[in-house]
């Protein structure tokens, strides 16, 4: 919880008590107290802002109120069994109180490490050479937004940049499209801080940064890797995030139309995902497209002259780093490729592998499920032969063998799930998305994600992966032959 709402419950609730223990009713000496229990809801809404997690903390003047004059005080006191009950139904109030705003709460980002501040902007980019296909109107070209991370000068920052911009729009679907949540459950999110500076300076002390792309996962959204993005931004990164429109799980543009999914909730087979590769791959080829336009000619200037081009890397989650797997197979401009437990779908790599640095981070919780075997769960798999259990297994480690062919890298962090490696992991451990220790998990993300980029697009030696091999023995850290 944040400080204020931690003063709030403390504070109101011990003026509840104090009313309970002292069996106070109306008369004098309430004034103060009700004035108190209501100036802190006042001052914590209009400072960290309100949620909907705090609505029983924020009753406690109405309830307290309630208490002095609703209630008569009989001579004789109390009987025990009331007191009892009271206190009980108080203390509960209390209990639920406390565990709503702790089990989804207004987390925040480790400040990144990096020698540099963080500045991010955003834009508007339309594909005039391809048709919107969602929308039915076959004037409609493909429109992305596509927010970036850059190294920042110091002290030339404008505003702290919100974790997710156009908030109402987007905490709901992310909470319905991504977690078939309630769309008001995660509207807090619109409360979280980041470390980047909205439009901020970039900084001079390189004349050019390598670039990344980041791609989200199915139903994900361009900054689902916060921790990460600000990270590699602070060591001399510039990152672009991509909203993959219409499969997304909204994307919002300037005039404020939104772009909710629409992809098939059903998605399961690998031949389903084919479906979908062509359009996200074309959109990050624009992308790519559109890093070389802005290093030729930034209309803010920011940019003109300062994305290398000939240092591009590339990034994703899930079915993000499925995409990235693509890209780096097919397009020259992608160096070296990062896949954080990525699946294989579309056109399977060559047996000798993709012939660039190749990084896959498994999860403990996706490599468990490849590699079980059907003996060990032959009673739960109903009518499914052993052959068709074992195929899409037999396929996975055919395809990653390719990937990771060749001198590729690997790593598989114990106790992770699936979403460790986005910020999905810090939502809520009531959701159950992050492992035991999913700050640590971050950690070890960026840490290897830092030395990789830093080996295969700064040049530098492998001493960091060896270092971190070391530091994290857990993590099983491979170079496949």
């Amino acid at each position: 919880m944040r400080i204020l709402e931690i003063g709030l419950i403390a504070i109101n609730f011990g003026l509840l008590y104090w009313a309970f223990i002292a069996n106070r009713k109306s008369g004098q000496g309430i004034v103060m107290p009700l004035t108190v229990a209501l100036g802190l809801v006042i001052v914590q809404f209009a400072i960290e802002g309100g949620r909907w997690q705090m609505i029983p903390a924020y009753m406690t003047p109405v309830v307290l109120t309630a208490y002095f004059f609703l209630g008569k005080r009989k001579e004789g006191g109390r009987s025990r069994v009331k007191v009892t009950f009271q206190a009980a139904i108080l203390t509960v109030y209390l209990l639920v109180s406390i565990a709503l705003p702790t089990v989804m709460p207004v987390f925040s980002f480790e400040k990144p490490t990096g020698p540099y501040s963080v500045g991010t902007t955003v834009y508007h980019w339309v594909d005039e050479q391809r048709e919107e296909t969602y929308t039915g109107d076959p004037d409609d070209r493909r429109e992305l937004m596509v927010q970036i991370w850059y190294p920042a000068a110091n002290g030339g920052g404008k505003k702290q940049s919100p974790y997710v911009q156009n908030s109402s729009k987007a905490t709901g679907a992310i909470a319905s499209k991504m977690m078939n949540l309630p769309a008001f459950a995660l509207s807090h999110l619109g409360l979280v801080k980041t470390h980047s500076m909205l439009e901020a300076d970039l900084s001079d002390s390189e004349s050019r940064y390598p670039v990344l792309i980041f791609s989200h996962g199915m139903n994900g959204y361009r900054n689902q890797n916060m921790f990460q993005v600000e990270e590699l931004a602070s060591h001399g990164y510039i990152v672009l995030g991509i909203d993959y429109a219409y499969e997304a799980a909204v994307t919002v543009y300037p005039d404020g139309r939104a772009a909710l999914s629409k992809t098939d909730p059903g998605l399961t087979s690998m031949a389903q995902y084919d479906e979908h590769i062509p359009l996200w791959v074309g959109d990050a080829e624009f992308v790519l497209n559109q890093v070389e336009n802005l290093n030729r000619n930034d209309s803010t200037g920011r940019f003109t002259g300062k994305l290398d081009v000939e240092r591009i890397g590339m990034l994703g989650h899930s079915f993000g780093g499925t995409v990235t797997t693509q890209v780096l197979a097919t397009d020259s401009r992608v160096k070296a490729a990062l896949s954080m437990d990525g699946g294989f779908n579309g056109s399977p790599l060559p047996p000798q592998g993709p012939g660039k640095p190749y990084f896959l981070m498994y999860s403990a919780e996706t490599y468990n499920k490849v590699m079980v075997s059907f003996d060990e769960v032959a009673t739960k798999v109903g009518n499914v032969s052993r052959e068709e259990f074992e195929a899409p297994r037999k396929t996975y480690i055919q395809r990653s063998g390719n990937a990771l062919a060749g001198g590729g890298l690997s790593i598989l962090i114990p106790g992770s799930k699936h979403a460790s490696y986005t910020d999905l992991a810090l939502f809520s451990p009531w959701l159950g998305l992050g492992g035991v220790d999913p700050r640590r998990d971050h950690r070890i993300v960026n840490e290897f994600s830092i030395a990789f980029f830093d080996r295969y697009l700064k040049g530098k030696n492998d001493a960091a992966l060896q270092e971190l091999a070391a530091k994290y023995p857990e993590v099983n850290f491979k170079v496949n032959k």
